[in-house]
């Protein structure tokens, strides 16, 4: 499919991949092997999409826009899901898969957070993933403790992710440019993560980073008094100075307390 023959639309967030070599770091990056089940998100124009399928033999992709999906439909190794992303069920696409899915895309910048968490939901049923995403979500999500990225995604995808940031993509590799650079994270999922509710865990981590430029007990520490754990945290930091596993450690508690 040729970028000529569609006009990228502003809503869907479209920037087409059309750099060679970057499409070959990707893939290099992505490693697919013939037979593994694998899930594209927002294939586009299939700049990506066709050196995945002829390795891996099938590919299903999930495409918004109904005149791409159309198009996509007319490649015989492909399953396409027309759909937005944020309603598909990737449990039940690995269930119908026989498998652990993996999952790949260059995802809409004006939306990849609410993908991200919306797969977060599905992780048990994810192998790997392997995003193109904005620049600065990817520091965010790989961000350590102590930094300025370091923040609420970083500890609720670390919570069940390995991430790794394996390259950087100039805009001049889209058709057309974005007005931000973009990086290629990968996202293991942990074999055993710690068992916390994620919506407590959510909660507490929204509230912790709420006003991160003050010390928790100004925020965090509220919270935990109305739970009658004013003794379960040191709250004389800033919430970017904490470590994931101490949120972790900390949602344990008030979960245990809980039940």
């Amino acid at each position: 499919m040729r970028a000529g023959d569609h006009i990228p639309r502003k809503r869907f967030g479209q920037h087409f991949l059309a750099d060679h070599s970057v499409i070959d770091a990707i893939v290099r990056a992505i490693e697919p092997r013939a037979g593994q089940s694998m899930v594209e998100i927002g294939p586009g124009l299939a700049a990506l999409t066709q050196p995945l399928v002829e390795r891996l033999g099938r590919l299903t992709v999930v495409e918004l826009d109904r005149d791409l999906a159309t198009r996509l439909r007319q490649h015989p190794q492909l399953q396409v899901v027309e759909s937005d992303v944020l309603r598909v069920d990737f449990t039940q696409l690995a269930r119908d898969a026989g498998a652990k899915l993996r999952v790949v895309g260059n995802l809409p910048y004006n939306i990849s957070t609410p993908i991200l968490f919306h797969l977060l939901d599905h992780v048990d049923a994810i192998e790997d993933q392997h995003f193109m995403l904005q620049k600065e979500v990817v520091d965010r999500m790989v961000a350590s403790p102590g930094t300025a990225a370091y923040g609420r995604l970083s500890v609720m995808l670390q919570w069940r992710y390995a991430m790794e940031d394996v390259l950087f993509v100039a805009p001049e590799a889209f058709d057309p440019p974005p007005k931000v650079d973009s990086a290629v994270v990968r996202m293991v999922p942990h074999a055993e993560p710690a068992a916390v509710d994620a919506a407590l865990l959510s909660e507490l981590v929204q509230v912790a980073f709420s006003m991160r430029r003050k010390l928790l007990r100004h925020s965090l520490g509220h919270w935990l008094a109305q739970r009658g754990l004013t003794d379960a945290f040191d709250l004389h930091r800033r919430a970017e100075e904490v470590p994931v596993a101490e949120y972790l450690e900390l949602a344990a508690r008030v979960q245990a307390d809980q039940t």
